[in-house]
């Protein structure tokens, strides 16, 4: 018979699993990780802070999957980087800890695709009305946009993890290796019949709104560049919408990865990596492609590293 322990402040973590003599491998591998990701989004949002030609609604925008990126990976990677120097036995974590864990972790991942869904209505004004866009994409549609994505993430999820805290607990094994919304209402023995639906109401709803907004813009704007004889109009759309596009593939697959994994238990260690590199492979490649296609990112970053070099130069 299972012994329950009814709402426990203190749970356990299982965490990722890692054979004893690949324990600093990962280690060092998740920390060097975090140290790019940390590295390559504070480094690209300091350079669109400061140097004002950057200082575009495209790019004020883009300044959210950073931040983003940076909260996200922060919530996530120093817990498990402790942890797997800690036998499983030792890897607790208080209940409100694990709360704000996980309300942060979803809050972040629904905001990836608020934000690209306002990234791509800057990209159909851009192309689709192309004089009014300055009258559109103002200083303040800027703001109101970013609080809009937030604020309906923020929205979303206090209600999600609203209904699981209300749960009553019986038991304190988080069976992932972080924490979640699933592996909190998991710890109930209560019905969770509500929690389910609101999950998979919320999931659909933010995936159908996150691809159907995707689907439409890009098809107005194909239509656009289709029916223009512009070549620099066609240019600016497939070097700015290819960018946008590539970063939203990667986040949809590594999202569509961590859904999956959950409908296969048998495969829980895979499900487990699935959800970290959910934050990691994003967290890398986000910067990397938005300075390797931006024509205006790239010419900063190089005007930054010649100012660099002469100054080094001039030291010497």
């Amino acid at each position: 018979m299972e012994n329950y322990t009814y709402n426990s402040f203190t749970l356990q973590l299982e965490g990722f699993k890692v054979h004893k003599d690949y324990v600093y491998l990962a280690f060092i591998s998740f920390l060097l990780a975090y140290i790019f990701i940390i590295i390559l989004n504070v480094g690209i949002v300091a350079l669109i802070v400061f140097d004002t030609n950057l200082h575009q609604p495209m790019y004020l925008l883009f300044c959210n999957l950073p931040f983003n990126d940076v909260l996200g990976n922060t919530v996530l990677l120093p817990r498990l980087l402790m942890d797997l120097l800690l036998p499983p036995s030792e890897r607790h974590i208080t209940y409100y800890a694990c709360v704000v864990q996980a309300f942060s972790a979803h809050v972040i991942g629904t905001t990836t695709h608020t934000v690209l869904i306002i990234m791509a209505f800057d990209r159909y004004v851009a192309i689709c009305n192309p004089l009014r866009y300055s009258t559109i994409m103002t200083n303040r549609m800027v703001v109101k946009l970013t609080a809009s994505a937030w604020g309906v993430a923020f929205f979303l999820v206090a209600i999600l993890l609203g209904l699981t805290i209300r749960l009553n607990r019986c038991r304190v094994m988080i069976m992932n290796s972080y924490c979640d919304n699933a592996s909190l209402f998991k710890l109930s023995c209560e019905s969770v019949l509500i929690n389910n639906i609101y999950g998979l109401t919320f999931t659909v709803l933010l995936f159908s709104s996150s691809i159907g907004s995707m689907v439409l813009t890009y098809s107005k704007i194909t239509i656009v560049c289709l029916t223009s004889n512009s070549k620099s109009l066609n240019s600016k759309a497939l070097k700015t919408c290819s960018t946008h596009l590539v970063v939203y593939l990667i986040m949809i697959s590594c999202g569509f990865i961590v859904i999956i994994m959950h409908r296969f238990p048998q495969y829980s260690d895979y499900r487990k990596l699935s959800g970290i590199l959910f934050n990691v492979v994003p967290g890398g490649l986000n910067p990397i492609i938005y300075g390797v296609q931006s024509a205006e990112i790239s010419r900063s970053l190089l005007k930054v590293f010649l100012l660099y070099k002469n100054t080094h130069t001039y030291c010497i």
